[in-house]
């Protein structure tokens, strides 16, 4: 099968030909159609991951997490799937499997549920990972509704999901990204887009919210000053949450709370993502589709910064 794989740690992601992986009792294989990108999946091959996921231990490792395809093959034992079923979900990121191949195994009780009526693969595959971060964040930073929470990096698929998920709960969401970004943000639901290369961001977040904000969360930010640099703008009592890893390290104002987020994947969120997006409630607006020779390009271009909505890379259609 084809894939994309790094041969070791820190090593360029490149095309190669690999042996299909045999699933092992509780196990699925599934015919990739669609991979999506995320941050996480160069940072894993580099070892920049941190606490978030382990670097990997064995070569080749086939990058990705995201995916959606059909059944191909059922490993030994009970399994609650049957060759040809639609499946969409998210791979383990310490399994040497991902999803940047045609072809992967995954344990069957893992990250991994049935596409519904109503959502297309290509879409099914851009929502693991951003749907559920977008979710767990909204539930840790713990708003009531009628509450203001600034997102930094709002314009990434964590980003697009969390706004439209805050906004569903009467959440007054301000966009802080790179560039105007105020059509396509407030069409998700943000009250107010903050370019942030107008200035210094407390300039700017001043202007776009002057009474302070009630919960940060923070996409963006690996650096403790620069995730305390937002964080000064949130309310005694409230939330500053960091979705890498800076909180810990940053110095807070008085009486806000400091988060680190860490995703806890599962079959059920995936559902309950998967019939808000079938029904129109959520949609991951997709930037860009390409073929698996260009994922190495889109990984590099992604470690540069500035994403906006997702990356689809197509395996099978």
């Amino acid at each position: 099968m084809r894939a994309i794989a790094v041969s070791a740690l820190r090593a360029d992601p490149v095309l190669v030909e690999l042996p299909k992986p045999e699933p092992r009792p509780g196990e699925v294989r599934v015919r990739v159609e669609y991979a999506s990108l995320n941050p996480l999946d160069w940072q894993v091959t580099d070892g920049s991951a941190g606490e978030l996921a382990p670097a990997p231990q064995t070569f080749p490792f086939v990058v990705g997490l995201d995916y959606a395809g059909r059944v191909d093959m059922i490993g030994g034992g009970e399994n609650r799937f049957r060759v040809g079923d639609p499946v969409f979900g998210r791979a383990d990121v310490a399994d040497a499997c991902g999803s940047y191949g045609e072809y992967l195994c995954v344990e069957q009780d893992s990250a991994i549920t049935l596409v519904p009526r109503g959502l297309t693969s290509r879409a099914a595959a851009a929502l693991p990972s951003a749907g559920m971060a977008a979710a767990q964040i909204l539930e840790a930073v713990a708003l009531r509704g009628h509450e203001t929470l600034l997102v930094v990096g709002a314009a990434g698929g964590v980003g697009c999901c969390l706004t439209q998920l805050a906004r569903a709960r009467d959440v007054r969401v301000i966009a802080a990204v790179r560039g105007d970004e105020r059509s396509r943000m407030g069409s998700l639901g943000a009250v107010a887009s903050v370019d942030l290369t107008d200035g210094p961001p407390a300039d700017a977040l001043r202007k776009a919210c002057p009474d302070g904000i009630d919960a940060l969360a923070d996409l963006a930010s690996a650096a403790p000053d620069a995730f305390a640099a937002y964080a000064a703008a949130v309310r005694p009592g409230g939330i500053a949450l960091s979705a890498r890893g800076a909180a810990a390290g940053a110095r807070l104002p008085e009486g806000v709370g400091g988060v680190d987020f860490r995703l806890d994947p599962s079959p059920v969120l995936l559902d309950v993502l998967a019939a808000g997006a079938a029904d129109g409630i959520l949609r991951v607006p997709v930037d860009v589709e390409l073929p698996l020779e260009e994922a190495p390009s889109a990984l590099a271009r992604n470690r540069a910064g500035g994403a906006r909505g997702k990356t689809v890379i197509v395996l099978h259609r």
